[in-house]
């Protein structure tokens, strides 16, 4: 610490790039380091010291060139850094210990030099750095301290402090050697009468992060938040700490955010001790993680909280072992058990505390979700569990990576959160058919009379798209353009623009491929309206080809705008409605008046419901931008569809039975193997007389198997003699469970 040292080593450093107040923003090497001792008792000064460093890339910007006057010639003779580091270290211990000194602490005029510079690109060339680089005094926050009364501390130069004490500026022409000398003498300056200044201001890097939880009623300061993007789906909080090594993030303030699925988005909100290293870190705008750049932008405190805050009890128990690290396990079968875990990851893979290392997330009915997170003491126990990823515990791969704490918390509120339909309000809207396809949404066609327009800017609206069309607008249809949204809400950089023929289509595919918007260039390919439609609902549309959404029957409600269109009220069966993979619990039944007493009305829920559904979000051209209110999915089986079809077709024989007719008792699995097939739940019931069309099988977001299936038994006495005989039969070799639904 510089108050207890004896000796000050004034240090000066410059890149091959940026130098100055953007030192190491440009991620340009350290290519010049200077540096001289100043005795603090004796008030005496050593030799002054220039070395040249080797950086891996032999290049120069020509403002370098002319500030340092080295050229590429020079560089290629120097000693690369880790060399010029050691010949520091030596030569600064031997100078000291030759004054009868024992310590000495680094001057530098800002952090720049230590946090921006150094640090980074020792992290990326793992290199150590001796222990003096870890902390510093800033020759410009300590003047502040002796002169309040000069510029403010972020106008300050060399120049202009020297002028403010009545010294002269200093002659040297090479740079670092100027620099070094002007803090030298600034120095001993506040070192004499009058000021008789005290080195006491010691900032410090820290070492490294440390992980912890944060509460939601913590205050957290807006201006210590930002927003990372574009970070590799497995990094962990450590690989962001060490992608902004020299700033010092605070402890817990790690928050990697997750997409509607549960998974990683590549994003992560940092917040940062204090306002300075914020703005530092800002500085670090699309440097690289890899070969990947990062954005970085502001975020807000409140982001922050709703990221990484948490009021469990049970995540702060599990997560007040210091210094541990966090391993997410996910894809566990539903029946596994705390010792089948410990089996699994093995004697070289010992988990802190045993059970108590583990945490399992589930809903709040608490039932299994098949994640888990797993605390282990060191990192060499962790790197061991990590050899398991995608190994098999039952019949079931599991995946391991790394996780944090915020993601703990963050997890653990998406599922533990109160089913969000049972909180909203009733609404007014008359209910709509299942089966309709609102007013707003094109009609399925194979027509390729669409382009796609991929790559956008973020901040693109439908203003900007009209002009990137510049003289093709005239040929879109009214209310053909379609802006994608991704599950937060925000824009996903792809829109769906529909024109007035396939030809006018081909034309604009072909005008405006890779055309620029707002210093990004656009890809435009022409589609169909069917698949726009699929995309629209969900799908995906790639080079691997059109993959449908997640569930096969898209129950849609539409825009108060549109609620002049009078259409039937649809009653739907308990089999459409209840939705494990999508709600936490099922939903609460809702009776109609004039309907049959065993039958739901659907109602959907309030516009604010819409972000939480599987649907992508568009908004419409050329009226103000409009979306549905909701949108959501009930899957259901191939027979219930038929009859709501013919009950669409006949309207006297849907006024005399339900559109999902089906009567009887369900029966709901768990379990299931996630290649299960109708086939395979037919074979297991044979001597049911089940139909293909009583078989149910649900499926989550992303279009797979949920393992869980509803089954609909002739009466509710089979039904019970179906899970009574065949609960303790194995399916496929794997134990299900089997639940009669009331």
């Amino acid at each position: 610490m510089a108050s207890h040292s004896d000796t000050l080593v004034v240090f000066f450093g410059a890149t091959a790039g940026a130098n100055g107040g953007k030192l190491g923003s440009d991620e340009r090497e350290i290519i010049l380091l200077v540096w001289q001792i100043v005795d603090l008792h004796e008030k005496k000064v050593g030799k002054l010291h220039r070395c040249v460093v080797k950086p891996d890339v032999l290049e120069l910007t020509d403002q370098c060139t002319e500030e340092t006057g080295l050229t590429v010639d020079d560089l290629a003779e120097a000693e690369p850094l880790d060399k010029v580091l050691q010949q520091f270290q030596q030569s600064v211990s031997s100078e000291v210990k030759g004054l009868g000194r024992s310590s000495f602490t680094l001057c530098v005029d800002s952090p720049h030099v230590i946090r921006q510079a150094l640090h980074p690109e020792a992290s990326k060339k793992n290199l150590v750095l001796p222990e003096c680089f870890f902390s510093f005094v800033d020759v410009k926050k300590e003047f502040h301290k002796c002169c309040p009364d000069a510029s403010a501390l972020q106008k300050c130069t060399l120049a202009s402090m020297l002028e403010h004490v009545g010294l002269p500026a200093v002659s040297e022409e090479s740079t670092g050697e100027m620099e070094v000398s002007s803090m030298v003498q600034l120095t001993l300056h506040i070192l004499a009468e009058p000021y008789n200044h005290k080195f006491t201001c010691v900032e410090t890097v820290k070492y490294k992060f440390d992980s912890g939880t944060c509460n939601k009623m913590e205050p957290v300061d807006s201006e210590t938040v930002i927003r990372a993007r574009g970070l590799p789906w497995q990094s962990s909080d450590q690989d962001i700490a060490r992608f902004f090594k020299g700033l010092s993030i605070a402890k817990g303030g790690v928050a990697l955010c997750l997409n509607a699925q549960g998974r990683r988005n590549g994003e992560a909100l940092v917040r940062f001790i204090n306002s300075e290293h914020r703005d530092l870190a800002l500085e670090r705008h699309k440097h690289h993680m890899g070969s990947r750049y990062i954005e970085v932008y502001k975020a807000t405190g409140e982001e922050f909280l709703k990221i990484a805050g948490g009021t469990s009890n049970e995540v702060a128990q599990f997560l007040s072992k210091e210094n541990q690290v966090i391993i997410r396990m996910r894809g566990l079968p539903f029946t596994a058990t705390p010792q089948d875990v410990l089996s699994f990851l093995g004697p070289e893979s010992p988990v802190t505390d045993d059970a108590e290392g583990l945490l399992f997330v589930k809903y709040p009915d608490g039932r299994p979700t098949g994640d888990a997170f797993v605390l282990f003491s060191c990192e060499e126990y962790a790197q061991n569990a990590l050899k398991r990823h995608k190994q098999i515990l039952g019949k079931r791969y599991i995946e391991l990576f790394r996780s944090t704490a915020a993601e703990v918390q963050q997890v653990l509120n998406r599922y533990m959160s109160a089913p969000l339909i049972s909180t909203l309000p009733p609404s007014p809207i008359m209910p709509v058919p299942v089966l309709a396809s609102p007013p707003y949404l094109p009609a399925a066609s194979s027509s390729r009379d669409c382009v796609r327009l991929r790559g956008l800017p973020y901040t693109a609206g439908i203003e900007d798209i009209l002009e990137f069309m510049g003289e093709h607008t005239v040929d879109i249809k009214p209310h053909g353009v379609h802006m994608v949204l991704n599950q937060q809400g925000r824009p996903s950089g792809d829109a769906f623009i529909q024109m007035k023929s396939p030809d006018k289509s081909f034309m604009v595919a072909q005008k405006c491929h890779k055309k620029t918007m707002k210093d990004r260039y656009v890809e435009v390919f022409q589609c169909s309206t069917e698949e726009m439609s699929i995309v629209l609902m969900g799908g995906t549309l790639n080079r691997s080809g059109l993959s449908p959404p997640p569930c096969k029957l898209p129950c849609l409600s539409p825009p108060t705008a549109y609620a002049a269109f009078p259409t039937p009220p649809s009653m739907l069966s308990e089999a459409a409605l209840y939705q494990p993979p999508l709600l936490a619990a099922p939903r609460s039944h809702q009776t109609v008046a004039h309907g049959p007493a065993h039958a739901l009305a659907y109602y959907p829920p309030q516009p604010h419901m819409y972000m939480n559904m599987n649907m992508n979000y568009t908004a419409y051209y050329p009226s103000p931008p409009v979306s549905p209110s909701t949108v959501g999915y009930f899957a259901a089986p191939p027979g219930s569809v038929a009859a709501a079809v013919a009950a669409q077709s006949h309207p006297a024989a849907g006024t005399a039975s339900s559109v999902l007719p089906q009567h009887g008792a369900l029966v709901r699995m768990q379990g299931l193997p996630y290649n299960t097939g109708v086939k395979d739940i037919l074979s297991f019931f044979q001597g049911y007389q089940l139909q293909p069309d009583a078989v149910l099988i649900l499926y989550n977001f992303s279009g797979q198997c949920s393992g869980e299936a509803l089954i609909t038994f002739h009466s509710e006495e089979i039904a019970r003699r179906a899970v009574a005989e065949r609960s303790t039969h194995p399916f496929y070799g794997q134990q299900v469970h089997m639940v009669l639904c009331n």
